[in-house]
């Protein structure tokens, strides 16, 4: 939602807003459903508590109606309405990113460990969202090809920025908790490069690594200008992105770092 805002509102048609918001919250739903099913299923008073479950999912949920809310707006004149349901569907949905994923984070790590996972889950919100973004604003281009180019670009450069910084902090994360997040991190860290280190190759070459190759390729594109090459590499570099983040679920699964 926050990537939405990079093309200038009144300059480019309302559509652009209307399906994409349509999209997040699709994406939105799903862990709103996801974590309901998960509390009801859940029997054992084991971590991640059902409450803390229900929670998750009510923020999203939260997330989801104002984004509907905002969603109406476009079809309407209400201007202030609809700039205080934006901003809320940025607050609800930051919160419920963080809260998400501290939910997955083990007690024994200690409280310095909260940064570390806060900040994973932010940055791997901030790639998906300018990844998806991009791809779906170059398709309107083809709508209204008169669009500046400089819009797009603004949005791939924005998303290089966050892959580099994906990149850093997924190098500090490991640092944060192998030196100060207590033993039970350090141990995780260390069973990271023991046994799960060609995941964290995948993870960092087929994601980040590659994403920023097809950035900077998108962004050559560009200078051509050629708006739908460069649609068909945001595609391409939506489906690294989601690539990467789903092997770094996969090693927060095995070693509950959030990767």
């Amino acid at each position: 939602m926050a990537a939405i805002a990079v093309p200038p509102f009144f300059e480019v048609e309302r559509g652009f807003y209307k399906s994409s918001a349509g999209v997040y919250l699709g994406a939105g739903l799903l862990p709103a459903v996801g974590f309901a099913l998960l509390a009801m299923r859940r029997a054992e008073p084991l971590s991640p508590s059902p409450l803390a479950l229900w929670f998750d999912s009510g923020l999203w949920m939260a997330f989801c109606v104002a984004v509907g809310v905002y969603m109406f707006t476009l079809w309407t004149d209400l201007g202030l309405l609809r700039a205080r349901f934006y901003l809320a569907t940025l607050a609800i949905g930051l919160a419920g990113v963080v809260a998400a994923t501290l939910t997955l984070m083990p007690a024994s790590f200690g409280a310095v460990a909260v940064f570390g996972y806060a900040l994973s889950a932010v940055f791997s919100s901030a790639v998906l969202g300018m990844a998806s973004a991009g791809m779906l604003f170059g398709h309107w281009y083809l709508i209204d090809p008169n669009l500046p180019v400089d819009y797009l670009r603004t949005l791939v450069r924005l998303m290089g920025f966050a892959l580099v910084g994906e990149l850093v902090v997924l190098m500090l994360v490991i640092a944060i908790m192998g030196v100060a997040g207590g033993h039970a991190a350090s141990q995780a860290v260390g069973t990271l490069f023991q046994s799960d280190s060609m995941m964290l190759g995948l993870r960092l070459l087929l994601g980040p690594a590659a994403s920023i190759t097809l950035a900077w390729m998108t962004w050559q594109t560009l200078k051509i200008p050629q708006t739908m090459a460069a649609t068909g590499l945001l595609y391409i570099a939506v489906m690294s992105v989601l690539v990467g983040e789903f092997i770094g679920r996969f090693i927060l699964f095995r070693t509950s770092l959030p990767l």
